[in-house]
């Protein structure tokens, strides 16, 4: 009974170092996961993370004593069920999370195992003789005999993402030589700083966060614009439009300053400013002309004072 007692309490020591070591938990499902993938992982993950595995209950009593002084680890409670795991780190989380699911292995099909994907039988020559053309019937699996040989005409969805495999779809799955799963471990979970989160967040790529939020911003400027309440992002707008609301006030009367006298006398004098655009246009336009001729003029007489500095055939 000691010797439990001790056991025990040499866990929560080392889950209460790590948790106050680590800033981010991977809780992971370690359903099929074998011992030598376990090694595996630990390897991989070596200097970057940690693994710890322990019984539910076990985990759950020891969380359950550090809550009185940290009240933010009760958000991992819900998630310690089933057959599950700790990893613990402070790096990357996409790069520690690629590299836990990183590992995986073909595994045959077992009787009463969950399809964790559609599992599909290909069209082709299975190599069997024709004897055994009734069981791939029973299956509903559309053959033919071709060449003394059983050949399955169109490819056939077997077991469904999610189904349970029975015993004929495992022995028909076997006798073909088809490893349809894939195991390893799975991200349940991820805990960091206090907040529990799904793992797809870490799909989120920055272009999606910044999208998001230009989307958030433009639509509180134009129900603020639209309620006449003023935030940070509708102020700007509102003074602008603010200032165009006084510039339409004022042209029509004898008010005036600096910054809209100009714009009074363009609307006064319209002839004078249309004029001036087009000489200001031809000038900018006749300078390169007038650069060029610079130019051209410039090697000419570059040309006429090398000719003189050579005599003629007879002089």
């Amino acid at each position: 009974m000691g010797g439990k007692t001790g056991t025990k309490a040499v866990y929560f020591d080392k889950l209460k170092g790590l948790l106050d070591d680590y800033k981010s938990i991977f809780i992971v499902s370690v359903d099929n996961v074998s011992s030598q993938q376990m090694h595996e992982i630990r390897h991989s993950l070596r200097g970057d993370a940690v693994v710890l595995m322990g019984k539910n209950t076990m985990v759950r009593r020891a969380l359950k004593g550090f809550i009185t002084d940290s009240p933010e680890y009760e958000r991992l409670l819900p998630h310690v069920k089933g057959n599950v795991g700790f990893i613990f780190t402070n790096g990357e989380l996409k790069e520690i999370r690629d590299k836990i699911l990183a590992n995986k292995v073909a595994a045959p099909a077992r009787a009463g195992a969950v399809a964790p994907a559609d599992v599909y039988v290909p069209a082709g020559n299975t190599g069997m003789e024709p004897g055994k053309t009734s069981f791939f019937q029973a299956l509903g699996v559309p053959t033919k005999i071709a060449r003394g040989t059983i050949e399955i005409t169109s490819d056939l969805k077997l077991v469904e993402a999610g189904g349970k495999v029975g015993a004929s779809e495992a022995t028909l799955l076997n006798m073909l030589n088809i490893s349809p799963f894939t195991y390893g471990m799975k991200v349940v979970q991820v805990y960091e700083d206090g907040n529990s989160f799904s793992p797809d967040v870490l799909d989120i790529e920055e272009s999606q966060l910044l999208k998001a939020f230009t989307s958030a911003i433009a639509t509180i400027t134009t129900i603020s614009l639209a309620a006449n309440y003023p935030t940070l992002p509708s102020i700007i707008h509102s003074l602008v439009n603010g200032y165009k609301r006084v510039i339409s006030a004022a042209i029509p009367i004898d008010y005036s300053w600096p910054a809209i006298d100009e714009l009074k006398d363009r609307i006064a004098n319209p002839d004078a400013y249309a004029a001036a655009a087009p000489t200001a246009a031809a000038a900018d336009s006749s300078a390169p002309a007038a650069e060029a001729a610079k130019e051209e003029e410039k090697e000419e007489e570059k040309e006429e004072s090398e000719d003189e500095g050579f005599g003629g055939l007879f002089d």
